[in-house]
């Protein structure tokens, strides 16, 4: 490759300032930087210099990713953890405290163990936010109304009802609420004087997610309740339970990707449809103009509007491609003036960097599987290392655009591909459920057909090619090594199951209301034909079936995929002396947060698939994170 490597800090480094946000009063510009090493919250005046700005957070032990504004502009408010834990608090800190130093943040969900859900941040009083704590029972989130000012909390409902979620109307009234239903449905219910009343019922082959209310009686809702097998975009009365269809993907490919409202006057704006690339139906002519605009200003870039004032005048917007981790700029829509901000990662190389296109093959099955494709620079016809990169999930999907990982290890001379597998979202109800029971099966047949088409595409060599996800894709790594031990060279799982019985066992209180979702799924371990698909497809009991190296990496607070899925299978490999390397961070949960232990293990991996995948590698270890991977290594 004439490309030059390209310094891992420079791919997974703090970003030198991200996340920008306009104040509702269009006063102040906030934004997240490092402070002492550690990524905190900084806020400046809208005219004034990013070097004036004042850091409004310092916490150093777990960088601060995102943050949102009360709507009077007075507080800012963000979540955070301890050590990775997903034990999630709601702090607020008063920005106008800055120039006296680091404001001092208040915890507003101060309860101990608990995991805080922002369910509200009303318009009628600008100093309530309603927030779900599940204090009572770790398992069901109770409705607090809390005062951000004081921090005083006030209960609203006591969730005896097991539901998962709480909506308001378009005057902060509680109207809605939603639950699982034994069959991993969804019922939507409606507060009455007489209490609640179911209003409509999803099976578990179908989905509806509240958007918006429209007005008192009727709610946007994303939905594909009956014959439909793409998602689309409804009208639900809540009175009768009958919803009206108004638009689906014009294009008949995907399922409704989401739906923006305007916050000054809660009006539909515009629909967002993802198949290969994102696009926008707009509804607002007035916005329609300014993103054709911008889009014609940026020659087509990707456009994004982050982040909008109380008046919808000023607004943060993204432009960015899969060529480029972006850059951030300031628009008025009054006079179409645009203000550069920054870019978060000046030192990226552009032009050495590589595309990422569309593909898709057919499965075992015939059905259509779409992924993305990143191949690096070399001389036409020249075969390259490859790796199969599952996302995690499942029921999630890749998308286009620029990638840390995927462009570091492109930089590393592999050709990386990105599989939408069965099961994953996006591509309608019959795709997602075909994922149904065929967890190492099916969706891993899925990506073994990616394998094949990389081969039967010339660009890869057949025994050359790995596997690398995190997660489920962490799962589908361990699979892929047991049950096609000859497909893969080597295998990195980060956070990956091994045990579905585990996994299953050790869930977090609070996603009791998804078990029956994961047993529709996966599999029902309370049944005997369950127990038995499970053991199947579970790594943990196949693993002398392994052939290729594995490198396995874990964070020991992880409260998803505990660090007993890695020492399982780990154990195993060990008792059948089979090559295993493994990193468990001790200050890190489901992924890797902090940049020193991420980089850490990113330097370990790159050598690892380099011995294993022959691609590129930096040799070249600062002692601190070798001082790292010396710690953590199992």
């Amino acid at each position: 490759m004439t490309t030059p490597l390209i310094d891992r800090e420079i791919f997974f480094g703090n970003p030198t300032i991200m996340g920008a946000q306009v104040s509702p009063d269009g006063r102040y510009i906030s934004f997240i930087k490092p402070y002492d090493g550690m990524l905190n919250i900084w806020v400046k005046e809208k005219e004034a210099s990013f070097e004036s700005a004042s850091p409004i957070t310092n916490d150093q032990a777990r960088p601060i990713t995102s943050y949102f504004w009360s709507r009077d502009s007075k507080y800012i408010l963000y979540v955070q953890d301890k050590g990775g834990d997903e034990n999630y608090h709601l702090y607020s800190v008063d920005p106008s405290k800055a120039t006296a130093g680091i404001p001092e943040a208040t915890d507003l969900t101060d309860y101990g163990s608990i995991r805080a859900m922002i369910m509200a941040l009303p318009k009628t009083d600008s100093n309530i936010i309603y927030v779900g704590i599940n204090d009572r029972d770790p398992a069901w989130h109770d409705l607090y109304k809390v005062d951000i000012s004081s921090g005083s909390r006030e209960i609203i409902i006591e969730n005896k009802e097991s539901f998962n979620a709480f909506y308001f109307d378009l005057n902060y009234q509680l109207r809605l609420a939603s639950k699982s239903t034994a069959d991993a449905g969804m019922e939507v219910l409606r507060s009455t004087e007489q209490g609640w009343q179911t209003v409509i019922t999803s099976t578990g082959d179908e989905d509806i997610s509240i958007l918006k209310f429209k007005n008192k009686n009727q709610v946007y809702v994303n939905t594909n309740i009956g014959d439909e097998d793409l998602s689309f975009l409804g009208l639900l009365d809540i009175t009768t339970g009958d919803i009206a269809k108004l638009e689906s993907d014009p294009g008949g490919k995907v399922d409704l990707g989401g739906a923006m409202f305007s916050s000054k006057s809660d009006a539909l704006i515009g629909t967002v449809y993802t198949f290969e690339k994102s696009i926008v139906n707009w509804k607002d002519t007035s916005f329609e103009a300014d993103y054709k605009f911008l889009r014609d200003h940026f020659n087509q870039a990707e456009v994004t509007f982050a982040s909008g004032t109380k008046d919808e005048q000023l607004w943060i917007i993204g432009v960015n491609s899969d060529v480029d981790p972006g850059s951030t700029y300031l628009f008025d829509r009054s006079d179409k003036k645009i203000e550069f901000l920054y870019t978060p990662r000046p030192e990226v190389p552009r032009e050495h960097l590589c595309e990422m296109t569309p593909i898709s093959y057919k499965s075992t099955d015939d059905i259509t599987i779409h992924g993305y494709l990143t191949t690096p620079k070399v001389t036409e016809g020249q075969l390259v290392p490859g790796i199969i990169m599952p996302h995690g999930g499942p029921w999630v999907r890749d998308n286009w655009g620029y990638q840390s990982y995927t462009q570091f290890l492109a930089n590393r001379g592999y050709a990386v591909l990105q599989v939408n597998y069965r099961g994953s979202t996006g591509y309608g109800k019959y795709f997602l459920n075909a994922g149904d029971r065929e967890w190492g099966k099916r969706m891993q047949d899925d990506l073994t057909h990616g394998v094949q088409f990389l081969i039967d595409q010339k660009i890869c060599d057949a025994k050359s090619i790995g596997i690398l996800g995190g997660s489920y894709g962490g799962y589908a790594t361990l699979a892929g090594l047991t049950f096609t031990p000859d497909l893969y060279a080597c295998g990195v799982s980060i956070v990956g199951p091994s045990n579905l019985f585990t996994l299953l066992e050790s869930i977090p209180a609070y996603w009791e209301s998804a078990r029956a979702m994961f047993h529709k799924r996966m599999g029902d371990p309370t049944t005997e034909e369950g127990k038995e698909h499970l053991r199947a497809i579970s790594p943990f009991f196949h693993a002398d079936n392994i052939k290729a190296p594995l490198l396995v990496g874990q964070g020991d607070n992880d409260p998803r995929v505990k660090t007993a899925e890695s020492d399982q299978i780990v154990s195993a490999m060990k008792k059948h002396d089979l090559a295993v390397e493994y990193l468990n961070f001790p200050d890190e949960g489901h992924g890797f947060a902090n940049p020193q232990n991420s980089m850490a293990f990113i330097s370990v991996m790159e050598r690892f698939l380099a011995k294993h995948l022959k691609g590129r590698y930096q040799e070249e270890i600062p002692s601190a994170l070798q001082t790292i991977v010396d710690k953590v290594t199992v």
